[in-house]
């Protein structure tokens, strides 16, 4: 089933259960899914990496401005935009922990033979196609400095 059908479905029954932050959250990713069919100016489905960049997006928008709301003593403000991005990230592929991260990142270090910091853009560029979606961006930034460090 396509990610559309599944938010479909996740919303009719956030609706029937009254609840009104996975609705919330489950509206922003069908917006979010329309606007970006409409920018390509196709009405086809996105592919499935597109599907996940949009939705890690979303979560990483939700999960800086709790960031920000915490930051300024905004507890109020900052649970709901944790929660709904707990409500999408169900919809991504599991995530992998740091420790499988590193290791896949220290297999990439030795396929490019990188050695130091001026290779990090190499290493970078082929962890971030090989843990789309597995992987948030700044997760893998931070081990392959530290790994080239």
């Amino acid at each position: 089933m396509s990610l559309q059908a599944d938010i479909m479905t996740a919303m009719k029954e956030a609706m029937k259960a009254k609840n009104t932050v996975a609705l919330e959250a489950l509206r922003a990713v069908k917006s979010a899914i329309l606007l970006a069919q409409t920018e390509t100016g196709s009405k086809e489905e996105l592919s499935q990496d597109e599907e996940i960049k949009l939705l890690q997006k979303l979560v990483k928008q939700r999960k800086d401005s709790a960031a920000i709301y915490t930051e300024q003593g905004r507890e109020d403000l900052a649970e709901p935009e944790i929660a709904q991005a707990a409500v999408i990230e169900q919809f991504l592929p599991e995530q992998l922990s740091e420790e499988e991260v590193e290791k896949v990142i220290k297999d990439i270090i030795a396929k490019t033979g990188a050695e130091s910091m001026k290779d990090m853009g190499k290493v970078m560029g082929m962890a971030s196609k090989e843990l789309a979606g597995k992987a948030d961006g700044k997760t893998i930034s931070t081990i392959v400095k530290k790994a080239l460090a």
